[in-house]
């Protein structure tokens, strides 16, 4: 499936790992949630990047306490397993906002245009899409929106802030 980075189509240079597959000798791997509760301490001690697939359902303070600095990892990746199914999105929240992560997080699963300028305000910077145009839907959906309600950490300032900050205008202004 083609991957977009901060929307542009890249090759993936993760190898994804299941959980009863040897891992390979170098290079980055995405390992489950549980293969590094595990193996968490030989998984971090290859010294290659390495990367989670954290399922929607789980906490992202587990995911933090198992790996004690979330910076420890490169990737974080999140599932949508249905359009209607936002944890993902709080869970990127989190880990950008709460927990500092400064690694990719990318979005796999049902994503869908209409959620990618949501996803990309989140902290998504990678996504997972399935369409010959993707880079063309990513720029389109980041272009739509150029006001926002809800504040988020990327510095946007929500229209509630904008409105405080605007002076009233004047009767005669108006007419």
């Amino acid at each position: 499936m083609p991957l977009l980075e901060n929307g542009q189509v890249v090759a993936d240079a993760w190898v994804a790992v299941a959980d009863d597959q040897p891992l390979p000798a170098t290079g980055p791997v995405l390992v489950s949630l549980d293969r590094m509760k595990a193996e968490g301490g030989a998984l971090t001690a290859r010294g290659a990047p390495l990367g989670v697939a954290l399922p929607n359902d789980a906490e992202v303070t587990d995911l933090v306490t198992l790996v004690g600095d979330v910076n420890r990892l490169s990737l974080i990746a999140l599932t949508l397993p249905a359009f209607k199914d936002g944890r993902a999105y709080s869970q990127a929240r989190q880990l950008r906002e709460t927990h500092g992560f400064r690694g990719q997080i990318r979005a796999t699963g049902e994503v869908l245009r209409d959620q990618l300028a949501f996803l990309a305000r989140c902290g998504v910077d990678a996504v997972e899409l399935d369409h010959p145009n993707a880079e063309v839907l990513w720029r389109a959906a980041l272009a739509e929106f150029d006001a926002v309600y809800q504040p988020t950490g990327d510095g946007r300032a929500p229209i509630p802030a904008l409105r405080r900050h605007v002076p009233p205008a004047r009767r005669e202004d108006a007419a």
